[in-house]
């Protein structure tokens, strides 16, 4: 089970919050783009895991459907909690491992947008997300499949921005691999990617618009335990807003990119590993653009 070259991997489905901001529409995704990098799509052998995922994210640009910045004084800082509990089983469905795991996310947001008078903060817990996935492992690669649901759990109001929760259900698909350029499994490459579908809004007669993630990392193993590389992530919501509370332009549909390093080492005395990812935010259109930071602590139980 201890193979170092097995347990370097990425939690693939082990995090996700709402990270919305409302402003000409609201952004629909539960799940935190960012939060996975190298070895995306590769998840553990059997087991129990304890995920503990921290995100920073920092805005002062907020751009219009032309992916302008806007001169209103937007300010965001935001930071992701998530415990995460995951179990992979010994169970082969179509020759993968099945596994499960719980997402318990709590956020603070401070959010202020001084042209509309716009100020708020609150601190929370978000939505909490269940997955089943597969996940399979070849010579030369990995992949991984796998349904999750949020639950609207994390406490909402519509006077409120910055509040923990969404006010609305999420179906997530989420399907990715990795890849190894060498037997050796030191170079690798992966791609996961998630589509989100949203249930309307309990507060208001508001369906927000289908999403469509795939995050991405670069990788190079060294000396056995430390991995470094270059990652990504892009997000498009793919269909329009609809409902008789919605105000805003449905042909508008937000998007944005990311790229950045990461660096991750295994410590075998304690059988965890410690991931630091840095990105930068660009081309966004009708959302927020800023820097996230995520570090990230993986403990076998």
């Amino acid at each position: 089970m201890w193979k170092l070259v097995v347990m370097m991997f990425c939690l693939s489905g082990f995090a996700g919050t709402s990270l919305g901001i409302v402003f000409a529409g609201e952004t629909g995704n539960h799940y935190a783009n960012g939060s996975e990098g190298i070895k995306a799509a590769t998840l553990p052998p059997p087991g129990f895991y304890w995920r503990m995922h921290n995100q920073f994210v920092n805005s002062n640009t907020l751009t219009d459907k032309d992916g302008d910045a806007l001169d209103v004084g937007y300010d965001l800082s935001f930071y992701l909690l998530i415990n995460t509990f995951a179990w992979i089983s010994n169970t082969k469905i179509l020759g993968a491992d099945f596994g499960a795991d719980v997402i318990i996310p709590v956020v603070y947001t401070d959010v202020e947008i001084r042209a509309s008078g716009v100020e708020d903060n609150e601190f929370g817990l978000s939505d909490i997300a269940l997955e089943s996935f597969l996940s399979w492992h070849g010579d030369r690669y990995d992949a991984a499949f796998g349904p999750a649901v949020y639950i609207p759990t994390g406490e909402y109001d519509k006077n409120k921005p910055a509040s923990p929760g969404k006010d609305f259900w999420t179906g997530m698909i989420s399907l990715g691999g990795t890849y190894y350029f060498d037997a050796q499994k030191t170079w690798s490459a992966s791609i996961l990617s998630r589509y989100e579908i949203h249930s309307k809004k309990d507060e208001s007669d508001v369906r927000l618009g289908d999403d469509f993630h795939f995050e991405w990392g670069i990788g190079k193993t060294l000396a056995k335990i430390w991995d470094v590389g270059l990652t990504g992530y892009c997000q498009w919501q793919v269909t329009d807003d609809r409902g008789s509370d919605v105000t805003w332009d449905t042909s508008v549909h937000d998007r944005v990119y990311a790229i950045g390093p990461e660096v991750r080492v295994f410590i075998p005395l304690g059988k965890f590993f410690i991931s630091l990812r840095g990105q930068w935010e660009f081309g966004s259109e009708d959302r927020a653009e800023g820097n996230v930071t995520t570090l990230t602590l993986t403990k076998v139980l």
